[in-house]
């Protein structure tokens, strides 16, 4: 489980976060959606701490920390939290210097210290899961940016996160493109992964995600179950946002 209480986030004078709380079950999948600067991704960056925030506390399963703006927690607290996390960023982040198997491996062999064997076998049966066994020895340059994501998605998942945070997975890709991941996505939502994404991708929100949290502002401003918030939302603001989304879905962007 994950549990944001008051988060808050400030860069200087500009306040983007406004003490968010949000709860997150177990095996549950929770998009985040609203415009952009609305919060989304820094919200996503404060649960695995690459932003620290400035006041508020982060809960992920029995690891909880606190923070004030006079204090910042030390390395290895944040390390503590961060390890219960993967992250999917929305421009990949594959090391080009490594292969496939190679960019799945890495945070087993020097972070955690498997020995390469070990480390290769987990990397090769999650290639396999995510439909990319095949190119396992393919350099990032050589595959498509769809193939690459899903290789990405290995890498996250290769620690055997509690959480896998998604930033925007789909929205570097084409539509076709975007379909394998948001297959891959929904597979991994079957067998009851924990995720928290951030997204403009209708398709993928809609399909995948079991809760909506419209955030506008760095503020909350309606949280539902999917089906419930995509079809029939309470706040108007809300249903022109989703009538955005769903116009661009028809003419094929941001899909």
């Amino acid at each position: 489980m994950i549990r944001l209480s008051d988060i808050e986030k400030r860069f200087g004078d500009l306040t983007v976060l406004k003490g968010v709380t949000l709860t997150v079950a177990e095996g549950r999948v929770t998009a985040l959606i609203g415009p952009s600067g609305g919060g989304k991704s820094t919200l996503l960056r404060c649960i695995n701490l690459l932003e620290i925030p400035t006041a508020g506390t982060v809960r992920i399963g029995e690891e909880e920390l606190a923070f004030h703006p006079a204090s910042r927690p030390g390395w290895k607290d944040i390390q503590r939290l961060r390890g219960q996390t993967g992250m999917v960023f929305q421009n990949f982040q594959l090391f080009p210097h490594r292969t496939a198997v190679e960019n799945v491996m890495e945070g087993l062999v020097t972070v955690q210290k498997w020995p390469a064997a070990r480390a290769r076998e987990r990397a090769m049966a999650l290639l396999d899961k995510v439909g990319m066994a095949h190119k396992a020895d393919a350099w990032p340059a050589t595959l498509s940016g769809g193939q690459q994501q899903r290789v990405a998605i290995a890498r996250a998942l290769a620690p055997s996160p509690r959480v896998l945070l998604c930033d925007e997975p789909t929205s570097a890709l084409d539509p076709e493109l975007s379909g394998e991941v948001v297959e891959v996505l929904g597979k991994l939502a079957e067998e009851g992964t924990t995720m928290v994404m951030a997204t403009h991708d209708l398709r993928l929100a809609s399909r995948i995600a079991h809760e909506v949290v419209f955030l506008e502002g760095g503020e909350v401003v309606e949280t539902g179950p999917s089906r419930t918030l995509f079809t029939q939302p309470a706040r108007e603001r809300t249903k022109r946002f989703i009538a955005t989304l769903t116009q661009q879905g028809q003419h094929g962007e941001g899909v």
